[in-house]
């Protein structure tokens, strides 16, 4: 296996720190406090994310009638992953995490879980792959049923726009029509404090994450039909009633494969 180095701050780990998890190192926390000493939003940026992701999740099964999930850049486990989401509303649901990172893969035990009328697995491979995560999410998953491919804050890792859509597309090519694409990202044009301390993380030589305008943010749904309110701020996408949802540097959407 690969070796974790923990000499160095990692994004994947300052992520869960800011989630309130427990897989991270000290120089995490001193990566993260950084970060949040210049830009305390991010904490909030963080959150908003994974409610938004578990919002989709909970519209895609409720709603849309969806039993299948290809969760790809799957991240670190903390609460409410999209396999305990699904599984909530549909015990039924099959879920296939993606990723290909040494800390993520050590943690793999706490994501291969499932309810016994489901099932969970996880795949060792990068998002650079489409072709072999489709094959391999075919073991468990019967991709000639609508699937809900999840793009979870994985794309800004990808420095130029036009892969990144074109890696969108690719894995998009192997689900049947009726899918769903789940995305979100960091944007460009909300926030100028958060957009000033990515720019200066981004400086520091760790792996960067590219904020992108909106604009380029829908252009990943391209060729789909999107489910209202369309890419939004992910606070303002089906708030819970009954809240003051406040927008973030942070857009998604939901999108059906015609």
């Amino acid at each position: 296996m690969t070796e974790i180095d923990t000499s160095v701050p990692h994004s994947a780990r300052i992520w869960n720190y800011w989630l309130g998890g427990k897989d991270n190192y000290p120089v995490d926390e001193v990566a993260g406090d950084a970060y949040t000493a210049v830009f305390p939003g991010i904490v909030t940026i963080a959150r908003s994310s994974r409610a938004f992701l578990g919002r989709s999740i909970r519209y895609l099964v409720q709603e849309a009638g969806v039993r299948q999930f290809l969760d790809v850049g799957t991240g670190l486990p903390t609460v409410d992953n999209t396999h305990e989401v699904a599984q909530r509303y549909a015990p039924e649901s099959r879920i296939v995490y993606v990723d290909n990172d040494p800390l993520v893969l050590a943690h793999a035990r706490a994501l291969l879980t499932s309810s016994p009328e489901g099932a969970t697995a996880y795949e060792d491979l990068s998002l650079y792959e489409p072709a072999r995560i489709l094959e391999a999410a075919g073991r468990t998953l019967d991709l000639t049923r609508p699937t809900a491919l999840i793009l979870s804050g994985i794309l800004g890792h990808v420095a130029d726009h036009d892969e990144a859509c074109a890696l969108v597309r690719g894995l998009l090519a192997g689900l049947p029509a009726g899918s769903y694409l789940s995305l979100n990202e960091g944007s460009r044009g909300t926030d100028p404090a958060y957009e000033a301390a990515q720019d200066a993380y981004n400086e520091t030589g760790a792996v960067p994450y590219f904020l992108r305008p909106v604009d380029q943010i829908e252009a990943y749904f391209e060729g789909l039909d999107l489910v209202e309110p369309g890419v939004v701020s992910v606070p303002l996408w089906r708030p819970e009633p009954g809240t003051d949802p406040q927008p973030t540097g942070q857009h998604g959407g939901v999108g059906r494969k015609p």
